[in-house]
């Protein structure tokens, strides 16, 4: 009985650990490609198209590895084509670009933490889906979510934006395409899987995007520091912290990643202020704490076991 107590908190801190480190590597991407929008010279467009194009074969070649060899059949039924390319199209390439564009005219800080309103867009779709009044713990957690906006984009003055229109714009985009990116693509998941379904959307995103942004044609400084950026986004800011998020679901709960993967806004605020020198006062970390807040408390509440990928 002892031996299995062990066992079981030797995978539960495992599953905490690798969650955590996904979190902090999604966080830390976002950062990352600020510094080569902003410093380097480099489009949101050309990073989105490379990312979904590498990492969409990575994750197919996964599945095969697998031992899945039939990651085609997903093309056979017409409705299950037409919503995965709904999927990849609006929901894979749409969260994808609107999160970089909200970092390119903004900050990773600001776009992260916006982005993270999705869970109480979910609240509300679905209570207006269902014709129900949201509990009292939605109500907080939305209310939460509102004036931690408000803190973040305003710095608490109703005279004037603390942020670029646009960066507001796309920031709040970033929430809406997540949350339609969680919920559309369910019944795909549960037939085949996370990785077969995340891969075909990033490939088929990438590959869209690719007629309007074609890889090749590329701007931005040729340097050593840029290359290891752009490895690290495709690297550690998609590949591994998917991966080890996917593995962490075998040890804990869903809601507990939910929870956990709070602290990818954190990291990307810290390492966005440390390194980009972001300003980012006590207004902003006020808001910030109540966007966190409303993950924590939502989460409470979640008992999905959606896949994602930054």
């Amino acid at each position: 009985m002892e031996t299995k107590v062990l066992i079981r908190s030797h995978g539960r801190l495992k599953g905490i650990s690798f969650v955590l480190f996904a979190a902090i590597l999604w966080g830390v991407s976002g950062t990352v490609a600020q510094y080569l929008f902003q410093h380097k010279g480099y489009s949101p467009e050309w990073l989105v198209v490379v990312r979904l194009l590498i990492s969409g074969v990575f994750f197919l070649l996964l599945s095969i590895v697998k031992g899945n060899r039939k990651i085609f059949e997903i093309w056979k039924s017409k409705e299950e084509r037409s919503s995965l390319l709904l999927f990849s199209i609006v929901g894979m390439l749409g969260v994808q670009y609107t999160f970089f564009a909200a970092i390119n005219v903004g900050n990773a800080a600001t776009a992260t933490l916006l982005q993270y309103l999705a869970p109480v867009m979910i609240v509300c779709y679905f209570a207006i889906k269902l014709k129900r009044s949201p509990s009292i713990n939605e109500l907080l957690a939305i209310l939460l979510a509102l004036l931690g906006a408000f803190l973040l984009v305003t710095k608490g003055n109703f005279q004037h934006l603390s942020i670029s229109g646009w960066a507001v714009f796309w920031g709040i985009s970033s929430a809406f395409a997540l949350a339609f990116y969680t919920l559309q693509p369910i019944n795909l998941l549960r037939k085949w899987g996370s990785i077969i379904v995340i891969g075909w959307g990033m490939f088929v995103g990438g590959l869209a995007f690719s007629f309007l942004s074609p890889p090749w044609k590329f701007q931005g400084e040729l340097s050593f520091e840029a290359l290891v950026a752009v490895l690290f986004i495709v690297l550690f800011g998609t590949l591994i912290p998917f991966y080890c998020y996917l593995e962490s679901l075998k040890y804990i709960s869903a809601t507990e990643t939910s929870l956990l993967a709070s602290a990818e806004p954190l990291s990307a605020a810290l390492l966005a202020v440390l390194w980009l020198r972001v300003p980012f006062g006590l207004v902003e970390w006020l808001g910030a704490a109540c966007i966190i807040g409303t993950i924590i408390i939502l989460s409470q509440a979640d008992d999905g076991d959606v896949k994602r990928s930054k």
